[in-house]
Order: structure tokens, then C-alpha cells, then sequence
């Protein structure tokens, strides 16, 4: 049983620059994010404190966000990587299969990586990561390193966007047009 307090607050900066991110987006009418609470149980409720300190997780959450840019559905879960190898291990099948199965009815399903050491976010396309994916099915790494990323998904703050993904997948549509 995974417990609620185990994680601590790993990722908590992560998503409030999203968070702002997408609100930046809500007002400029760009888009329309919205976040996706994991479902909990409280078991031990510090009542004087008004804090949850152990609950068990209701079910297998998919992703961290969804929502539509432009009227194209999208979804996307963001990971904190502190060093050049990201482990495998931190995506999980039911994860991949969802977003395997948005993209097939016409959304655009990725990653927002945040490499913390190089102070760095990435788009990783679902296509990248099911290449990844499928070496490490096969009996490969279970894990990539940041030389195998591609370049140009890397993405820039710049004008209040801290983690401007609407130009990550601006690039990704126009990858996808290539290659029909």
C-alpha cells in the first residue's frame, strides 16, 4: 500500500510553476488546463493541525493534467529528474497505456520533464518516450539518459510562462505533419 506521506513534497515546486503556467494560459484564453487530484483516504487526520499525516491512495492515478489548447484535448504528467538518467521506473504501465489510448482518440498525450540539476524543463512526446519505452520491454535500459533527449523540445520560461509547454507542442504538431 503506498502511503500518502512517503512522497513528502517532492514535485511541489514543479507543479506550482505549471499551475502558474496554466493559469497564465487560462487568461490569455489559450488554453484550459486543469489539474487532476489524486483520490485519497485519510487514515490518521492531525486534528489540531488540520493535516492528513497517513492516507492510502483510492486508485492507479494517470496523469497530473488535462484539458484542451485550441479545442485539441491534451494530457500530460510532469516529472522532477535530479540527475542526467531518467529511471523508467518512475512512469508506470497503466500510465503509458492511457495516454497511448488519448492520442488514439485524436489528444496529444506527453511529459514535462524538469532536469533540477541543469535547472532545465523538456517536452518528451509519448512517441519519444514509447521508443524508450519498447528498448526497455525488449530487455534494454530501463532508463535515458539526457544526451538521448531531443534537443529542440527543450523549453524556455519567458514572459510570465514559467513552463512554456504550448510551444513544445506547437513542435510536436508540426513533427507529426512531417511524418504524414
Amino acid at each position: 500500500m503506498a502511503t500518502w506521506n512517503s512522497r513528502g513534497l517532492r514535485g511541489s515546486t514543479l507543479e506550482d510553476l505549471i499551475n502558474r503556467t496554466n493559469e497564465k494560459y487560462r487568461e490569455t484564453h489559450l488554453a484550459l488546463i486543469q489539474k487532476i487530484p489524486t483520490p485519497i483516504t485519510p487514515i490518521n487526520i492531525d486534528k489540531k493541525n488540520h493535516q492528513i499525516t497517513l492516507a492510502y491512495f483510492d486508485q492507479k492515478s494517470t496523469v497530473d493534467y488535462i484539458g484542451a489548447v485550441q479545442g485539441i484535448p491534451i494530457c500530460f504528467d510532469a516529472k522532477e529528474c535530479a540527475k542526467d538518467t531518467f529511471a523508467l521506473a518512475n512512469i508506470h504501465p497503466h500510465q503509458v497505456e492511457f495516454m497511448r489510448e488519448f492520442e488514439r482518440q485524436g489528444g496529444i498525450a506527453f511529459f514535462l520533464l524538469f532536469y533540477s540539476a541543469k535547472d532545465l524543463f523538456y517536452y518528451l512526446r509519448l512517441e519519444k518516450l514509447l521508443t524508450f519505452w519498447e528498448r526497455m520491454e525488449a530487455g534494454g535500459k530501463k532508463s535515458f539518459r539526457f544526451e538521448e533527449i531531443e534537443d529542440e523540445f527543450i523549453l524556455t520560461g519567458r514572459q510570465g510562462l514559467f513552463v512554456p509547454y504550448l510551444d513544445g507542442i506547437k513542435k510536436d504538431l508540426a513533427r507529426r505533419e512531417e511524418s504524414d
